[in-house]
């Protein structure tokens, strides 16, 4: 059976070998990208020249390898971002903990349309994370927005959701507590009333009694 792909779902060329994400239950990938080709131009136009001496050539193998092992993700829970050529460094950021979300384009960047989404978190120093010279980051910045808004609108209605079913336990608890209130207060009125009735009883007996005594004595 074929898997369903999501709405925004991310080009399988774009995401490439995946083995180093983990992703909870549930949660998609809706967006996947990495940097321009065109941003790795500054690298080779210093190191082509460069290349007839042989200096030039680890400039260009590191622009292109860096680029190749750099990978931005969007999910239906949060943005990863993975980079590193002999190593491999994986961060990720909860849509929770997102400030701000920003985009900026070099002039480079507008030539070839590129740029960087910078993104903040609270209580964070500055950027925290970086999709750096990613394609039209414009579109990218709006899609991680409308992303958290819709996480968190969820977020906020399961939350309500909950404090609904609390309310309902809380009431019938309370319920509860006062049918056996109730219960408790009946039974002890019943037992009030049982002794006033035994000594009536015992009172409207005690005139045959004193006559009994009489005849006795006579």
């Amino acid at each position: 059976m074929a898997r369903e792909t999501p709405p925004d779902a991310a080009p399988e060329e774009e995401t490439g070998d995946l083995d180093w994400l983990s992703l909870d239950d549930g949660e998609e990938i809706l967006w996947s990208g990495k940097p321009h080709f065109y941003s790795i131009v500054p690298a080779l136009v210093v190191g082509v020249p460069l290349s007839l001496v042989l200096v030039g050539i680890p400039i260009v193998a590191g622009a292109y390898l860096s680029r190749e092992n750099t990978v931005y993700l969007l999910t239906t829970e949060g943005l990863y971002r993975k980079q590193g050529i002999l190593s491999r460094d994986v961060q990720k950021i909860e849509f929770e903990k997102v400030q701000n979300i920003s985009f900026s384009e070099g002039p480079l960047g507008k030539q070839f349309g590129y740029g960087n989404v910078d993104i903040s978190t609270a209580g964070g120093s500055g950027v925290e994370m970086r999709f750096r010279a990613v394609e039209d980051p414009k579109s990218v910045q709006e899609r991680i927005n409308r992303q958290i808004r819709r996480s968190r609108t969820a977020a906020r209605d399961e939350d309500e959701t909950a404090a609904r079913r609390t309310d309902d336990v809380l009431d019938d608890i309370l319920a509860e507590l006062r049918a056996i209130r109730a219960a408790v207060e009946d039974g002890s009125v019943d037992a009030a009333r049982t002794p006033t009735e035994n000594t009536t009883t015992e009172d409207d007996d005690e005139p045959a009694l004193d006559q009994e005594r009489r005849q006795g004595d006579q």
